[in-house]
């Protein structure tokens, strides 16, 4: 009986866990801000009206490097689109090394730091569970969190990243498109 007592414990606990690590999605993106080097700080909210990718990532991860390299391709190609990338690392010591990976990266975005609490609370992931970075959530022209993805998913899979995020930054950025154009009323001709 006590041993059929702890498995149903750790079969509870293992899917509370699994709820806890998955943010619903979509929902309201609240503010956040990013810490620049040098002073200042880029908001979300500077960009409301356009699609971003919020991008949370560690300086000394590879996969992250890469991720910052492709997101910069898309930022030039979709930016004047209505598109935007921001970055945040969020490793020990993030304020120190962003510098250096900035000037040895270049990003065609803002890239600053934060600290982990406030990237995992933004995210609605508790910080007693590990995360796989990098991490990236596509807020809609609305405010509106609709995709967000971690390092351990298919979404960032070699190879298929890159057709990922441009199906969702085309998906987002032609939601707008038809949103203004409006629905379309037959022509009529006039009888003569």
């Amino acid at each position: 009986m006590h041993r059929r007592t702890l498995r149903f414990l750790a079969l509870l606990l293992g899917f509370s866990a699994a709820g806890a690590l998955a943010a619903q999605v979509p929902r309201p993106s609240p503010e956040f801000a990013i810490n620049l080097p040098g002073g200042g700080q880029a908001l979300l909210s500077q960009h409301q009206g356009k699609v971003v990718a919020l991008a949370f990532i560690l300086t000394t991860c590879p996969h992250c490097q890469t991720t910052t390299q492709l997101l910069s391709k898309l930022q030039r190609e979709y930016g004047p689109r209505g598109f935007q990338v921001l970055e945040t690392a969020f490793n020990d010591m993030a304020g120190m090394l962003v510098p250096d990976f900035i000037a040895r990266f270049k990003p065609a975005f803002p890239l600053g730091y934060n600290n982990r609490e406030a990237v995992m609370e933004y995210l609605q992931i508790s910080p007693m569970f590990r995360t796989y970075v990098p991490l990236i959530v596509f807020v809609d022209r609305k405010g509106v969190i609709r995709a967000q993805h971690g390092g351990e998913e298919d979404f960032f899979k070699e190879g298929a990243v890159e057709k990922n995020m441009r199906a969702i930054i085309e998906k987002l950025l032609a939601e707008d498109a038809a949103s203004k154009s409006g629905p379309r009323r037959p022509s009529r001709k006039k009888a003569s």
